[in-house]
């Protein structure tokens, strides 16, 4: 591809074609068919590690951290090879670099990745992904910029306006991730699409040299018009340093903004690709929609209804009910997307001269790393509650435009401190009033405070009018009240599986255990006259007439005559409550993934249950697909799979292979009771389906619909699995008993799983 390899006639030939449509449509094909790799091997890579992890819905905000994070490793290198490499041979390396890249395929977990420490999941999940996918990733993640920047010395009359070209390579990224969940993941298995992903990989490279050729070829026709335009021009003023950080500010809150509702969604719903792809792909949707002369929606429609949406979802964040998480998923969804509408804008208008191209796109890339980075891992680690979803809702507010130019003003400047100032005495207030009057050194409550001076005085006051200023002011209420509240009334423990929260009820008469926004159990203290219960029985959905519990008895009779003893395995902690459900002489091995529970579980300041039951049994910590396979085959009698991350099951634990594993556990006279209660997902049928497909498994929902009053007995649902169709019949004996109906539900497998039709089906009951 040097200078003696076009003689002048071909030169000439090509440098038409760059410099007319065709040179475009290659340019533009070659763009959507690399952003199309770029983003369909995020939830592809994902989906395999995610049952490694226990199906958090951290391995998403993890992996979109990774990613970004490559991505800007992919456009330093793309900024450094458009500004030092020689024109002719900048082609070449990055041709080289992507060959090497080959030698890595097709991606996949390395070998040492069977089993995760039970330590820091983080940068285990990371080191997993550098060595899985990271050196395909990166020779890709570079073409954006890179072709780009190429398409700007091809001589094509668009030439220097090429940000065009993002939109269309965004498009590209769209059409993959809508595809992934509803034609690629049903029809397809993970070895194939790892395999077809190769494919693509490789058939880009042609494609890539093609352009490289027509860049060269613009090139020399314009040295020959002009000699000195060979060389490149004296580029164009640098942008200061502010403007960078404003680049790095409108792509940070977007970034950080995305990953906060996907993992707000996923952990009451479900960790899947269907539910990450959703905002990523509606994330680069919106540069489809902005970066161009004339905005796709109208601005001003946009930026009307973005205070709305905000204060909106901030208040749905704060209410304690299922319909206010309903309504609070879509509401949220609007906030995500009129945000991250006004922030790229904001960039598109922001954007420097062509050749400053590759400098633009390294500023924003850092911004989406670091939004990543502090919403998939800082904000774990410095708050005990999700506090960034509703914060960066509140920061979205600052790219609206006019806000820095008013600030400079000094008598809004004074005016808007003055209002930040009255809020913090209010939040403070609040704090103090929702403590009891006890100011308590709590950190999440002191960075809501500085939330609260930034978010209602310096975010709308100075542009805007006293209606959007009293939104403001609401929002941040809002927040304040919300945050002291979470912070004040129980205690909260975060780690990479979700936030755990135990609470006593305002008549003292309970202590409850919830799993992000879904109680997972709890404990009686006192009885109604006010009198402490010295050893409380179980309560919530493991109540002495619930399912689970009842369960125990059906196993207890279904023990063949060489049994002496009842054995029982419990996936899924909780609060410990069906420890206590073991006879003394019976055997009982516990399974969790997340060390926070059980350590509060064994906790006798919050429930007693392990202590009284279990203090002398070790909970096996750890993904229950991974720990539960170490188990002999035919070692419980009695398996009870309750394994949650909010109201989330996780996807991994309901395919034909996970039952394959439960099954192989339990004798022929053994019992599984798989706990499927479910605010959004039907989950009944996806059981019957998947049995179904497994020869010799009998099926039998159970719905305890009644309870016990109060939270003495919530209702629960249940599916129990048996191997001997005696055992079952047991079962029919319960109350509660309905017909196992698979209807059209396709079984699941580690392959394929049906969410949307899950959702569906729940909402259309």
């Amino acid at each position: 591809m040097g200078a003696t390899s076009i003689t002048p006639s071909t030169s000439g030939t090509l440098s038409a074609i760059a410099a007319g449509r065709a040179g475009l449509i290659v340019f533009a094909g070659t763009l959507l068919v690399s952003a199309s790799l770029l983003f369909s091997v995020q939830p592809v890579f994902a989906k395999m590690v995610l049952p490694h992890l226990g199906g958090s819905p951290s391995v998403w905000a993890v992996a979109m951290c990774f990613f970004q994070a490559t991505l800007l490793a992919g456009y330093c290198y793309a900024h450094a090879l458009n500004r030092f490499a020689p024109w002719p041979y900048a082609p070449l390396i990055h041709l080289a670099v992507c060959v090497i890249a080959v030698s890595a395929l097709p991606f996949g977990l390395p070998a040492w990745a069977d089993e995760p420490p039970t330590g820091n999941f983080y940068m285990w999940l990371v080191a997993v992904m550098t060595v899985g996918v990271g050196l395909p990733f990166f020779a890709v993640s570079a073409n954006a910029p890179l072709l780009q920047a190429w398409f700007t010395r091809s001589g094509h009359p668009h030439a220097n306006d090429p940000y065009f070209l993002y939109g269309a390579s965004n498009l590209g990224s769209l059409a993959s991730l809508l595809a992934y969940p509803f034609l690629i993941e049903p029809m397809i298995g993970l070895e194939m699409q790892r395999t077809i992903w190769a494919g693509g990989f490789i058939a880009l490279l042609p494609m890539l040299g093609v352009c490289g050729i027509l860049m060269l070829a613009g090139l020399r026709a314009q040295a020959a018009d002009v000699p000195s335009a060979a060389e490149p021009g004296a580029l164009s003023a640098a942008p200061t340093w502010l403007m960078r950080a404003a680049w790095v500010g409108l792509a940070f809150v977007p970034s950080a903004l995305m990953v906060a509702f996907t993992t707000h969604v996923t952990t009451d719903i479900a960790s899947a690709p269907f539910l990450w792809v959703i905002p990523l792909a509606t994330f680069l949707g919106t540069f489809v929609i902005v970066f161009r002369d004339q905005s796709m929606i109208p601005h001003n429609i946009v930026l009307q209804l973005q205070p709305a949406f905000a204060i909106i979802s901030v208040i749905l964040i704060v209410l304690p009910t299922s319909a206010s998480a309903m309504m609070g998923g879509f509401i949220g969804f609007a906030t995500f997307v009129v945000t991250t509408l006004v922030c790229h804008r904001a960039l598109y208008e922001a954007r420097p001269d062509a050749d400053r191209l590759t400098e633009f796109y390294l500023f924003m890339s850092l911004g989406g790393v670091l939004g990543g980075l502090f919403t998939g891992i800082i904000a774990p680690q410095i708050f005990n509650i999700v506090l960034e979803y509703p914060l960066l809702i509140l920061a979205g507010l600052l790219a609206r435009p006019g806000l820095v130019e008013a600030l400079w003003d000094k008598a809004r400047r004074e005016q808007a401190l003055m209002v930040a100032g009255g809020l913090g005495v209010t939040g403070g207030a609040i704090w103090i009033a929702a403590a009891g009057g006890e100011m308590q050194p709590v950190p999440a409550a002191a960075i809501v405070m500085v939330l609260l001076m930034v978010a209602g005085g310096l975010i709308v006051w100075p542009s805007a009018g006293p209606g959007r200023a009293a939104g403001a002011v609401l929002a941040s209420l809002v927040l304040v009240s919300a945050g002291t509240n979470l912070v004040t009334n129980g205690i909260n423990e975060r780690s990479f599986f979700g936030v755990s929260r135990v609470l006593e009820t305002p008549d003292g008469r309970y202590r409850l255990f919830y799993h992000g926004s879904t109680m997972h159990g709890g404990e009686k203290l006192t009885d109604a006259d006010g009198n402490a219960i010295e050893a409380p029985d179980a309560i919530t959905y493991y109540h002495p007439k619930s399912p689970m519990a009842l369960g125990f008895d059906i196993a207890r009779e279904s023990l063949s005559p060489t049994d002496s003893k009842l054995s029982v395995g419990i996936i899924g902690l909780g609060t410990g409550s069906l420890a206590c459900l073991v006879r003394e002489d019976e055997t009982m091995t516990l399974y969790e993934i997340d060390p926070v529970v059980d350590r509060i579980a064994r906790d006798p300041k919050h429930f007693s249950y392990m202590t009284r039951c279990a203090a002398d049994t070790e909970t096996v910590i750890g993904d229950a697909r991974i720990t539960l396979a170490r188990s002999p085959d035919g070692a419980f009698d009695y398996l009870v799979v309750d394994a949650f991350s909010s109201d989330s099951i996780p996807v991994h634990l309901m395919t034909k292979e996970a039952l394959q594993l439960f099954l192989s556990k339990i004798p022929q006279d053994g019992l599984i009771a798989f706990h499927i209660s479910n605010r959004y997902l039907e989950l009944e049928s996806v059981v019957a389906a998947t049995a179904g497909a497994i020869p010799g498994v009998y099926v039998t929902p159970v719905f305890d619909a009644d309870g016990l009053p109060g939270l003495d007995g919530q209702p629960s649902h249940v599916v129990f699995l048996a191997k001997d169709k005696t055992v079952i019949d047991r079962v029919q004996r319960l109350k509660g008993v309905r017909t196992a109906d698979a209807g059209q539900t396709v079984p699941w497998t580690d392959d394929f799983a049906d969410i949307l039709g899950a959702i569906w089906r729940k909402w259309s009951m």
